[in-house]
Protein backbone atom coordinates (compact mmCIF):
# COMPACT_ATOMS: atom_id res chain seq x y z
CA UNK A 1 0.00 0.00 0.00
CA UNK A 2 1.49 3.71 -0.90
CA UNK A 3 2.10 6.33 1.84
CA UNK A 4 -0.64 7.90 0.22
CA UNK A 5 -3.37 5.48 0.26
CA UNK A 6 -2.85 4.97 3.93
CA UNK A 7 -2.81 8.85 4.58
CA UNK A 8 -6.23 8.66 2.72
CA UNK A 9 -7.27 5.86 4.78
CA UNK A 10 -6.08 7.53 8.01
CA UNK A 11 -7.72 10.43 7.21
CA UNK A 12 -10.90 8.87 6.27
CA UNK A 13 -11.25 7.25 9.75
CA UNK A 14 -10.82 10.72 11.64
CA UNK A 15 -13.73 11.58 9.71
CA UNK A 16 -15.60 9.06 10.47
CA UNK A 17 -14.33 9.31 14.31
CA UNK A 18 -15.06 13.45 14.45
CA UNK A 19 -18.60 12.57 12.59
CA UNK A 20 -19.69 10.69 15.52
CA UNK A 21 -18.37 13.03 17.81
CA UNK A 22 -19.91 15.50 16.85
CA UNK A 23 -23.80 13.74 15.73
CA UNK A 24 -23.08 12.49 19.95
CA UNK A 25 -22.56 15.97 21.27
CA UNK A 26 -25.89 16.68 19.07
CA UNK A 27 -28.36 14.33 20.39
CA UNK A 28 -26.76 14.74 24.37
CA UNK A 29 -27.85 18.48 23.57
CA UNK A 30 -31.68 17.53 22.11
CA UNK A 31 -32.08 15.35 24.86
CA UNK A 32 -31.07 16.89 27.91
CA UNK A 33 -33.47 20.06 26.47
CA UNK A 34 -35.95 17.17 26.11
CA UNK A 35 -35.42 16.40 29.76
CA UNK A 36 -35.21 19.77 30.99
CA UNK A 37 -38.76 20.91 29.52
CA UNK A 38 -39.86 17.59 30.73
CA UNK A 39 -39.04 18.66 34.08
CA UNK A 40 -39.60 22.59 33.90
CA UNK A 41 -42.84 22.70 31.58
CA UNK A 42 -42.95 26.26 32.19
CA UNK A 43 -40.27 27.43 31.29
CA UNK A 44 -41.73 29.96 28.99
CA UNK A 45 -45.61 31.32 30.82
CA UNK A 46 -48.76 31.86 29.93
CA UNK A 47 -49.60 35.46 31.30
CA UNK A 48 -52.55 37.66 31.49
CA UNK A 49 -53.57 40.67 32.85
CA UNK A 50 -57.39 41.78 33.32
CA UNK A 51 -58.14 44.99 35.41
CA UNK A 52 -55.07 45.22 37.64
CA UNK A 53 -55.18 41.47 38.35
CA UNK A 54 -51.81 39.62 37.04
CA UNK A 55 -52.83 35.51 36.43
CA UNK A 56 -50.30 33.20 35.54
CA UNK A 57 -51.02 29.38 34.01
CA UNK A 58 -48.50 26.41 35.18
CA UNK A 59 -48.77 23.21 33.95
CA UNK A 60 -47.81 19.95 36.12
CA UNK A 61 -44.75 18.25 35.17
CA UNK A 62 -45.13 14.52 34.38
CA UNK A 63 -43.71 14.27 37.99
CA UNK A 64 -47.05 15.44 39.22
CA UNK A 65 -45.11 18.38 40.41
CA UNK A 66 -45.56 22.76 39.64
CA UNK A 67 -41.98 23.97 38.70
CA UNK A 68 -41.40 27.42 37.01
CA UNK A 69 -38.78 29.41 35.84
CA UNK A 70 -38.67 32.97 37.93
CA UNK A 71 -36.22 35.26 39.32
CA UNK A 72 -34.99 36.07 43.08
CA UNK A 73 -32.90 39.41 42.88
CA UNK A 74 -33.15 39.79 39.27
CA UNK A 75 -31.49 36.36 38.70
CA UNK A 76 -33.02 33.17 37.24
CA UNK A 77 -33.85 30.84 39.03
CA UNK A 78 -35.43 27.36 39.26
CA UNK A 79 -39.19 27.02 41.69
CA UNK A 80 -40.48 23.74 42.48
CA UNK A 81 -43.68 25.43 44.23
CA UNK A 82 -44.23 23.90 47.89
CA UNK A 83 -47.21 24.67 50.18
CA UNK A 84 -46.13 22.78 52.76
CA UNK A 85 -42.77 24.56 53.23
CA UNK A 86 -43.76 27.85 55.63
CA UNK A 87 -40.59 29.56 53.94
CA UNK A 88 -38.39 29.97 50.47
CA UNK A 89 -36.06 27.48 50.54
CA UNK A 90 -32.97 28.51 49.22
CA UNK A 91 -29.87 25.65 48.58
CA UNK A 92 -27.07 27.15 50.09
CA UNK A 93 -24.39 27.12 46.89
CA UNK A 94 -27.59 29.29 45.23
CA UNK A 95 -27.71 31.59 48.09
CA UNK A 96 -23.78 32.28 47.70
CA UNK A 97 -24.74 33.03 44.18
CA UNK A 98 -27.05 35.02 44.64
CA UNK A 99 -24.95 37.12 47.30
CA UNK A 100 -27.70 36.60 50.09
CA UNK A 101 -26.78 37.20 53.62
CA UNK A 102 -27.26 34.47 56.53
CA UNK A 103 -29.16 35.64 59.15
CA UNK A 104 -30.12 34.11 62.38
CA UNK A 105 -30.11 30.37 62.84
CA UNK A 106 -33.69 28.26 62.25
CA UNK A 107 -35.01 24.67 62.73
CA UNK A 108 -37.81 23.22 60.32
CA UNK A 109 -39.54 20.33 60.60
CA UNK A 110 -39.64 18.41 57.29
CA UNK A 111 -40.86 15.28 55.83
CA UNK A 112 -36.98 14.43 56.19
CA UNK A 113 -36.55 15.33 59.82
CA UNK A 114 -35.46 18.64 61.53
CA UNK A 115 -33.22 20.86 59.23
CA UNK A 116 -31.12 23.87 60.16
CA UNK A 117 -31.31 27.04 57.72
CA UNK A 118 -30.30 30.54 57.98
CA UNK A 119 -33.00 32.88 57.89
CA UNK A 120 -32.72 36.06 54.98
CA UNK A 121 -34.61 38.77 52.84
CA UNK A 122 -35.34 38.46 49.44
CA UNK A 123 -35.63 42.15 47.79
CA UNK A 124 -37.64 40.50 45.02
CA UNK A 125 -38.94 37.06 44.03
CA UNK A 126 -40.69 36.98 40.17
CA UNK A 127 -42.30 34.28 38.77
CA UNK A 128 -43.60 36.23 35.09
CA UNK A 129 -45.66 39.64 36.01
CA UNK A 130 -46.05 38.30 39.61
CA UNK A 131 -43.37 40.38 41.61
CA UNK A 132 -43.43 40.52 45.60
CA UNK A 133 -40.95 42.59 47.32
CA UNK A 134 -39.00 41.75 51.02
CA UNK A 135 -39.71 38.19 51.17
CA UNK A 136 -38.95 36.31 54.02
CA UNK A 137 -36.84 32.78 52.60
CA UNK A 138 -34.38 30.70 54.46
CA UNK A 139 -30.95 29.40 53.30
CA UNK A 140 -30.61 25.56 53.61
CA UNK A 141 -27.26 24.02 53.56
CA UNK A 142 -28.37 20.60 53.19
CA UNK A 143 -30.52 20.81 49.95
CA UNK A 144 -28.32 19.41 47.30
CA UNK A 145 -30.70 20.46 44.20
CA UNK A 146 -30.11 23.82 42.77
CA UNK A 147 -33.80 24.27 42.64
CA UNK A 148 -35.39 26.77 45.13
CA UNK A 149 -38.69 25.56 47.54
CA UNK A 150 -41.51 28.37 46.81
CA UNK A 151 -43.07 28.11 49.95
CA UNK A 152 -45.96 29.80 51.63
CA UNK A 153 -43.65 33.57 52.70
CA UNK A 154 -44.80 33.71 48.34
CA UNK A 155 -47.55 31.59 47.88
CA UNK A 156 -49.91 33.27 51.30
CA UNK A 157 -49.64 36.62 49.00
CA UNK A 158 -51.31 35.23 45.99
CA UNK A 159 -54.20 33.39 45.36
CA UNK A 160 -53.84 30.01 43.06
CA UNK A 161 -56.34 27.46 42.16
CA UNK A 162 -55.78 23.97 40.74
CA UNK A 163 -57.63 22.39 37.76
CA UNK A 164 -56.64 19.36 36.64
CA UNK A 165 -53.10 19.50 35.42
CA UNK A 166 -53.00 23.03 35.29
CA UNK A 167 -51.80 25.96 38.44
CA UNK A 168 -53.36 29.36 38.00
CA UNK A 169 -51.75 31.96 40.21
CA UNK A 170 -53.43 35.41 40.50
CA UNK A 171 -51.77 38.45 42.33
Amino acid sequence: MSSESEQQRKLGQRFIIATWIVVMVLVYFMFSNMLEKDYNPNQQLAMSENGGTREIILKRNRFGHYVASGRINNMPVTFLLDTGASDISIPAKLARKLKLKKGPQQYYKTANGTVIGYLTKLDTVSIGAISLHNVRASINPSMKSEDVLLGMTFLKNIEFTQRGDTLILRQ
